[in-house]
């Protein structure tokens, strides 16, 4: 599994496996333990998927020593501010039963994301999280956050697909030394991704599948990605993109593929901000 090394020197897998709209806690366990028996080393959970428990449960079966594996979590909306970040924080850690993370991200751009990441810039230099970052933060406010934080976010968790490449995010995420890391990296299945003419044709010179042309891309572009699946597999399929590398024709190919917008969701939108700060995960 290639590594990448983020800003402050922690070295991060490019390929994960994520869990999110897996709530079922004995098939989000079942899921992680294969992905972790396939060779995955990464695995993105987060407060707001309601399976920190199960991926927990999952870490311990497996037996893998804690030092080989990352876990990320994140916090949510709900939870964000100074004081109430740290408590959030250790709450994820008690359901993970873990001692440390080794990522640490704010879910979404909304409520006082500034407290939260203060609290996690000291958890952070307290050594109970290797790195800190965000999700979901467009250039504009990935700027702002790195123009007044002291410590700049390893990572910037936001979609990114053959759809939507992100690509002006991208470049400022470069310039502010910030690893972008892939969300919906198969846009949730979004305008028959899977059966797309370009991706098929590119799939059969290879000898593989749409998913592992799509993941390869984003890999060969400097993209973590974290596909999600609960079919064994699929989980396999996903991990096995590290034995072909796209041609240079194959991803321009691709590049022509960008919308420039998101068809998932929209961030700039007043609807949308009003539903995920109204979105619960506690009382």
């Amino acid at each position: 599994m290639q590594k990448i090394t983020l800003n402050n020197g922690v070295e991060m897998p490019m390929e994960g496996f994520g869990v999110f709209q897996v709530p079922d806690k004995s098939q989000c366990k079942t899921a992680v333990l294969q992905a972790l028996d396939a060779g995955y080393r990464l695995i993105d959970t987060a407060s707001a998927y309601m399976n920190e428990e199960a991926v927990g449960d999952a870490i311990r079966e497996s037996g893998i020593p804690r030092k080989e594996l990352f876990i990320t979590t994140k916090l949510w909306i709900q939870d964000a501010g100074y004081e109430n970040a740290k408590k959030a924080f250790q709450t994820s850690l008690d359901k993970l039963g873990l001692d440390y993370l080794d990522l640490y991200l704010i879910h979404q751009p909304y409520n006082d994301y500034y407290g939260s990441y203060r609290a996690m810039e000291e958890l952070y230099k307290e050594g109970r999280i290797r790195a800190i970052g965000v999700c979901n933060f467009y250039p504009e406010r990935l700027v702002d956050l790195c123009m007044n934080a002291t410590v700049i976010p390893a990572v910037n968790q936001v979609e990114c697909h053959p759809f939507f490449q992100q690509k002006e995010a991208m470049a400022v995420m470069k310039e502010h030394h910030v690893q972008i890391e892939a969300w919906g990296p198969f846009a949730e299945g979004q305008k028959n991704i899977f059966t797309n003419d370009i991706l098929t044709k590119i799939a059969g010179k290879y000898g593989k599948t749409t998913a592992q042309v799509i993941l390869r891309w984003n890999i060969q572009r400097g993209v973590v990605v974290i596909p999600k699946s609960v079919h064994e597999n699929r989980i396999q399929e996903n991990i096995n993109i590290w034995d072909f590398t796209l041609s240079e024709d194959d991803m321009e190919a691709i590049a022509q593929m960008d919308l420039g917008h998101s068809e998932i969701i929209d961030h700039f939108s007043a609807n949308t901000a009003k539903y995920l700060n109204e979105f619960k995960i506690h009382d």
